[in-house]
């Protein structure tokens, strides 16, 4: 049963963001016909069950948050010199109580844009609590899969490495990503620490307590041969079947597989909507707990960049998993 969600309109504060996401938009794009799309502030719809964990329990009061300066994860001897964008939020209590962090993964096809993309998610998780970490990644086609797969665990024994000086509780680590991002997070969580995926870079320090994947491409088998992710796997579904599979995280889903929170534009054609449904149904058959919200008039960007509240729901989700204040 899909619930509905009635139409809300936007606060101030939404109003500002979705602003900033607009010019986010226009840049993408380039498309100035976006700018009608602002006075659509079309709602979301959950397509799961039951309260929502934004329903419930809402979201938790501002923090105030720093930012670091560019800080390298890669090692010495990575093939790429990678940085990451690190936010601080101020701590809260007693100074050595530990806190959550989030893994923050761009989206661009796996071959371009960077975690400028992420940035307001980014501080929207830094402001929850979070210690944010929005991070580099290399590029198809120079490095194809599963090298990116193989930066995201340097980044997650980084963070590891950096736990005890940021107060991190490393088994408070959620993952989010946006498109090809959402991919990359959804993969390392559900086959970064074990399996094939797991060599020789992986193991339990890439574990992830919950993730947030929107506009996810969760099994790449479903795509004709195209340019994208031919250039990412290296060759087409017929040459290699099995990379294919294995690099389709609807298809590694096993039983540590972590809660998700997915969200989709009903109107995608990059990534058609199926993508999330089915997702997310083999989440739910397996047992995992997932929030499924689907966006009415979006497509692949603007589910992105005019997401309606479902940032805000999924951040309460991730509140949720790892028991946030």
């Amino acid at each position: 049963m899909k619930l509905a969600k009635p139409h809300r309109t936007p606060s101030a504060m939404e109003n500002s963001r979705m602003s900033g996401r607009f010019s986010q938009f226009a840049r993408l794009t380039g498309l100035s016909l976006a700018a009608a799309l602002l006075s659509g502030c079309g709602v979301i719809h959950q397509a799961s069950q039951g309260e929502t964990a934004l329903e419930t329990r809402g979201l938790n009061a501002p923090v105030a948050f720093t930012r670091l300066p560019a800080q390298r994860y890669s090692p010495e001897d990575w093939p790429e010199r990678l940085t990451a964008d690190v936010l601080l939020p101020e701590a809260k209590g007693d100074s050595g109580d530990l806190r959550p962090a989030a893994l923050v993964v761009h989206g661009g096809g796996w071959r371009n844009r960077g975690p400028e993309d992420m940035s307001g998610i980014a501080e929207q998780l830094a402001a929850q609590g979070y210690v944010t970490v929005n991070i580099e990644h290399r590029f198809a086609p120079e490095y194809r899969f599963p090298a990116q797969i193989h930066d995201l665990q340097q980044a997650m024994r980084w963070l590891h490495d950096k736990a005890d000086g940021w107060q991190v509780d490393t088994d408070r680590i959620v993952g989010v990503g946006f498109s090809s991002g959402a991919h990359l997070v959804s993969l390392l969580a559900l086959a970064g620490a074990e399996g094939p995926l797991a060599e020789p870079y992986g193991g339990k320090h890439t574990r992830l307590a919950a993730v947030m994947a929107g506009g996810v491409p969760s099994d790449l088998l479903k795509f004709d041969d195209g340019r994208l992710v031919v250039q990412f796997i290296g060759g087409t579904r017929a040459q290699k079947p099995e990379a294919y599979a294995l690099a389709s995280p609807a298809r590694q889903i096993g039983d540590n597989a972590p809660p998700f929170f997915i969200y989709h534009g009903r109107l995608d054609q990059l990534v058609p909507v199926d993508h999330a449904t089915d997702f997310y149904a083999q989440l739910k058959a397996q047992g995992v707990e997932s929030e499924l919200y689907l966006l009415r008039g979006r497509g692949h960007i603007t589910s992105f960049v005019l997401e309606g509240q479902a940032i805000e729901a999924g951040i309460a989700f991730l509140n949720q998993q790892v028991n946030t204040p």
